[in-house]
């Protein structure tokens, strides 16, 4: 009797233990897809380390799979894990998704290695530039921030409320959802869609 006494409360005291974690789990989803709010990227430090190179924590970082893979076959490993610094605006897993099927296949082809390059390279820019950094750049260009890239080309960045955005030179718009994430070589701001440059 004793004995499934102590099994019966074991039993409950698991199970509200297990009531406790999946509790806390949706709480931590909410804060991370909050994504123009100020604890998004509190959420992303445990997935970036601020003593790693960008390319290490990419290839580390669960929603960034897509990007690593693209860096690693474009050959840009070796930049993103030099002293740069660099400013990354990484585009999500999911941000990759809305790239058509065809298009994102072909990018990761051999031959397509120069054109995958200049795509990625389009997310980098010179120095290190915090979201405090860019949104007064966007204040003194009245409303408007033009960021030269590693290979020369323009992003435009403006703010929508507390959110920045960037316009590629084709016209599409990523958002920033996450930002100042620390790097030992620079900063990564993850935005929502990948940019593309005019080919």
């Amino acid at each position: 009797m004793r004995t499934h006494l102590i099994l019966t409360a074991a039993a409950a005291a698991l199970a509200l233990s297990g009531c406790g974690s999946k509790t806390d789990t949706p709480a931590e989803t909410t804060t991370v897809a909050g994504s123009d709010t100020a604890p998004a990227p509190a959420a992303a430090p445990s997935q970036m380390l601020a003593s790693s190179t960008i390319a290490a924590n990419l290839s580390a970082a669960p929603d960034h799979k897509s990007l690593a893979a693209a860096v690693t076959q474009a050959g840009l490993s070796e930049t993103l894990s030099g002293v740069g610094p660099f400013t990354v605006f990484a585009p999500t897993d999911a941000a990759f998704a809305q790239v058509p099927p065809v298009t994102r296949d072909g990018w990761m082809r051999p031959a397509q290695k120069e054109v995958l390059a200049s795509v990625l390279k389009y997310h980098v820019v010179p120095g290190k530039l915090t979201a405090a950094d860019l949104a007064a750049k966007i204040t003194e260009g009245g409303g408007t921030a033009l960021l030269k890239t590693v290979d020369g080309r323009e992003l435009t960045a403006t703010k929508n409320g507390d959110t920045i955005l960037l316009t590629s030179g084709s016209g599409n718009k990523a958002a920033v959802t996450a930002a100042d994430l620390g790097q030992s070589n620079g900063v990564v701001h993850v935005v929502d869609a990948v940019l593309l440059p005019q080919m």
